[in-house]
């Protein structure tokens, strides 16, 4: 039996992969800090169901704890390593920088550090769309430039992207950075557009729609980034030969077993159209409060995911209608409205 190491594992997407990485046969050992960045009992309730396997270990700390990864690594020796701790969100980090240095930069290096010194088969960092920040052009590729992040959390994670590729550079790591496109669904973060939207039009409440509706966004269903996720860990990447060319549209290191991988589910949906699918799902009308456009934030994001096909043979396919229907009944469910 091979064993994963999950940061982030009582996470949103934590939850959803670790669950689907226990399916499959795997040990999990989940490290998670379980902070109060939003309700606490939500992440405890998904650390109770992953409990009930025998297989899943949680580990409550933080990854940017001194010497707690390398002291994992040396116990454990986890065969892959899946990288989803961090400190997430656009806005936050307009008030709170200090928290996605010492998150996302700091636990970035504790973990890089671990690997050096106990090296797995794969290791799997997530990033994000953000990283791609001011790019104009649409689908966003990953062999595209990005150089101009917008907020100082895509900024951080585009720093952990070059940290990762000088470490799989001088030690040889195999890693892929995945960037994700808006996921969304149920047990998602109370602070998401999603769960803020559903939360005010079950309780009557206006809604704050930024840039006045005229926003676009590569909604990913949960499952569906697991799916490639999951599908990737087989996708090793390998130093290419010396003079070997890397061929068209793989976003290989030329000097590193690093890539980077979108996974989105390549549609840009009018947030509109978003509104729409979630007052289908609640048989109730918005009221919308139109406002500018925040700071930090980009007015369209949009995967080309054709990077993922070539690498797993697997695209993203569940509809915004779908995925928002069953995030709804989530919801309901778990808060009996």
């Amino acid at each position: 039996m091979k064993t994963v190491l999950v940061t982030g594992s009582a996470g949103f997407i934590g939850y959803f992969l670790c669950t689907r990485l226990l399916k499959d046969g795997f040990r999990v050992i989940g490290l998670d800090a379980m902070t109060d960045y939003y309700d606490v009992r939500l992440k405890e309730r998904r650390q109770q169901m992953l409990l009930q396997n025998e297989h899943f270990t949680p580990v409550n700390d933080r990854v940017e704890a001194p010497d707690l990864l390398m002291s994992l690594f040396r116990s454990e020796k986890p065969d892959f390593v899946i990288h989803l701790a961090a400190q997430a969100g656009v806005r936050y980090s307009i008030e709170a920088p200090r928290s996605y240095l010492e998150s996302n930069l700091c636990g970035t290096f504790e973990l890089l550090e671990a690997a050096r010194a106990f090296p797995p088969e794969h290791m799997l960092l997530a990033s994000t769309s953000s990283a791609y920040g001011a790019n104009t052009a649409l689908p966003y590729k990953e062999t595209d430039k990005a150089d101009h992040q917008m907020s100082f959390y895509a900024a951080t994670k585009k720093a952990t992207e070059t940290m990762a590729h000088s470490y799989a550079h001088l030690y040889d790591l195999p890693v892929t950075m995945f960037r994700f496109f808006t996921v969304y669904g149920p047990w998602g973060r109370p602070d998401m557009a999603l769960f803020k939207f559903t939360k005010a039009i079950l309780e009557g409440r206006p809604i704050d729609v930024y840039n006045y509706g005229d926003m676009k966004r590569d909604f990913t269903y949960v499952e569906d980034l697991v799916e490639g996720i999951r599908l990737l860990m087989d996708a090793v990447p390998l130093r290419p030969a010396e003079g070997e060319e890397v061929p068209d549209g793989d976003s290989l290191s030329p000097v590193a077993p690093w890539r980077i991988v979108n996974i989105g589910n390549s549609t840009c949906v009018r947030l509109t159209d978003f509104i729409e699918a979630i007052e289908t799902a609640t048989g109730r009308t918005a009221e919308r409060n139109l406002m500018p456009m925040q700071p930090g934030d980009v007015p369209a994001t949009w995967a080309d995911a054709d990077l993922l096909h070539s690498l797993t043979g697997y695209r993203p396919k569940t509809t915004v209608q779908e995925g928002v229907a069953r995030f709804v009944k989530w919801y309901r469910e778990y808060h009996q409205v």
